[in-house]
């Protein structure tokens, strides 16, 4: 599902309330902006039911160039993970 077909389906399910388009679109960015700067801030973010979203660490590495197969250090970084909750992911 893209961010338009997103937008679409809540205006669609939401039409009782007479939501534009564009209102429901900022609320969806609203929306992301306050999840991710939650992640960024606390490390998870937590929606009952639907899951998870974790910071995770991963480890420096070595790993391969593809293009000539000579060794690379690939960097330690971090990441963002999900995990379902048990209900949905039981409705999978």
């Amino acid at each position: 599902m893209t961010k338009a077909e997103l937008v679409e389906a809540i205006t669609k399910e939401k039409k009782g309330l007479n939501l534009s388009k564009k209102t429901v679109e900022e609320i969806v960015d609203s929306s992301f902006l306050v999840i991710a700067k939650s992640i960024k801030k606390d490390g998870r973010f937590s929606f009952p039911n639907f899951g998870t979203w974790n910071v995770r660490k991963r480890a420096a590495r070595k790993g391969r160039n593809p293009q000539t197969g000579a060794e690379i250090k690939i960097r330690a970084s971090k990441t963002v993970g999900f995990k379902p909750a048990p209900g949905f992911k039981k409705s999978l």
